[in-house]
């Protein structure tokens, strides 16, 4: 990347408003005599190019990157021409920040939309739509824009002030899109959710239970125990044990 194609760049993108050589210069960290020298030679490039249909046109003390007068007609047939009479997303965006925001800049409405708005200016201003109606009072002296009376009778308005007022259309959407739009969407997974939830614990309270009782003797036993008294002897324990006295004092009598 050289100084020559960064200048081509810069020119390009300002669009129709050009750009003067002291901002060039700082731009490109160049000195404005070596940048005139630089214009100078890009411009020798296009004219000398016939693959080229670029052009640098001089207007005060700013220079604007234009087509070549013999694409003139071409680019007024374009204009005139039945499948471009609609309006793009973004020229209708561009046109109403500049309907809204009378006068304004084209970096303005770059700012206001977050891209880039060079040709959609353009468009508007060939369709008469927009026009200058001044210039920023400072370095660069940037272009005003505003609508034209042509873009009263394409919208049937008789002045500005019947534009549809932004806050009531704001008040409408808020009216018409619920508050929480994740929550209204989502609703019945998360009622699922909650459901599946709610029976998982059930079943482990439920497991744990079994396991606390696994042994379904446990009980009998202990009461088994407590019937023998303290000794745990059954009755024909003691019954064994009486006999076997019996016979033992027999025996001592002989």
């Amino acid at each position: 990347m050289n100084k020559k194609s960064e200048l081509e760049a810069l020119l390009f993108v300002v669009g129709d408003e050009g750009i003067g050589l002291e901002e060039l210069g700082f731009l490109l960290s160049t000195k404005t005599a070596a940048v005139y020298d630089l214009i100078q030679e890009l411009q020798k490039d296009y004219q000398e190019n016939p693959m080229s249909a670029l052009n640098i046109l001089e207007v005060g003390n700013h220079f604007v990157l234009t087509t070549k007068r013999e694409f003139a007609p071409l680019l007024k047939k374009y204009a005139q021409s039945p499948l471009s009479n609609r309006l793009s997303q973004a020229a209708l965006e561009t046109l109403a920040i500049i309907a809204y925001k009378q006068p304004i800049t084209r970096m303005e409405v770059d700012e206001i939309r977050g891209v880039q708005s060079s040709g959609s200016v353009q468009k508007l201003a060939a369709r008469q739509l927009i026009e200058e109606k001044g210039r920023v009072e400072g370095p660069g002296r940037a272009i005003l824009y505003g609508t034209t009376a042509h873009f009263m009778d394409y919208f049937g308005l008789k002045d500005l002030t019947e534009l549809p007022d932004i806050q009531s259309m704001e008040s409408e959407l808020e009216e018409e899109l619920p508050l929480d739009l994740f929550f209204d969407r989502y609703k019945d997974e998360l009622a699922d959710a909650q459901a599946a939830s709610a029976i998982y614990r059930e079943q482990q309270e439920q497991k744990n239970h079994e396991t606390t009782n696994s042994n379904p003797y446990a009980p009998e036993t202990a009461a088994q125990g407590n019937d023998k008294g303290t000794t745990g002897k059954s009755e024909e324990d003691d019954d064994e044990e009486l006999t076997g006295l019996t016979s033992l004092s027999g025996n001592e009598e002989e």
